[in-house]
């Protein structure tokens, strides 16, 4: 826990040196959603508004996580393989790029609000689904980014691997979103919804245990 929470704080610590990342991917966010508002205006249907900013948060998450290891040369590969486990590398990542895709998120959720207006969502639903949404979506595109960064054509092989892998997840989240704006929603089908998304994240930090060493040692 000491080396995962060291490998947290160097990323912390980078990342706030590099503000201009964060800055970009914040202006990215904002001025979408102002196109998107200044086309459909406020007066759009719920679907719509799912679909909106599922897809906005999702190119957001892709401009966010991409960089995870792309941006570790091999010297600084070579340095961490010597001082931790490759298993505490791939929870530091994904522990941070969860952290930093729940901050992107809310920012994103609260812009759109205030663009779009906000239907009347079941918040018991929606606000574990969009937690777990973010969490599932960063650890799955981490993996993707490691193995990434191993090969030349970092971007464009982040976008052919990364869309197949999140596309359950989001169908999920669609659908747990759809459910959201029922009026009376039964306990059975709130745990339901929660409970998958929650297997598939640990599906997904299960994998990335599993098969990061073998990719860190090559």
């Amino acid at each position: 826990m000491k080396e995962i929470k060291e490998l947290v704080r160097k990323d912390l610590l980078l990342e706030l040196r590099q503000k201009y990342a964060i800055n970009g991917i914040l202006l990215y966010v904002v001025s979408t959603i102002f196109v998107v508002q200044l086309c459909f205006g406020r007066v759009i249907d719920e679907n719509s508004w799912i679909a909106l900013f599922w897809i906005i948060l999702l190119f957001a998450a892709f401009n966010a996580v991409s960089k995870s290891f792309v941006q570790e040369s091999a010297s600084r590969r070579l340095y961490y393989f010597m001082l931790a486990p490759a298993v505490s590398v791939v929870l530091s990542k994904i522990i941070y790029n969860a952290l930093l895709m729940i901050i992107l998120g809310t920012l994103s959720l609260l812009v759109f609000i205030v663009f779009m207006g906000f239907p009347g969502f079941n918040l018991y639903l929606f606000l574990p689904a969009f937690v777990l949404g973010c969490i599932g979506i960063s650890g799955a595109l981490t993996m993707v980014s490691a193995i990434a960064s191993r090969t030349g054509n970092n971007a464009a092989l982040m976008a052919i691997l990364g869309f197949p892998v999140v596309v359950p997840l989001l169908l999920l989240l669609v659908n747990a979103s759809r459910l959201a704006l029922k009026e009376s929603i039964q306990l059975a089908d709130i745990l339901k919804n929660v409970s998958a998304l929650f297997l598939i994240d640990s599906v997904v930090v299960i994998l990335a245990i599993i098969l990061f060493p073998y990719l860190w040692r090559d």
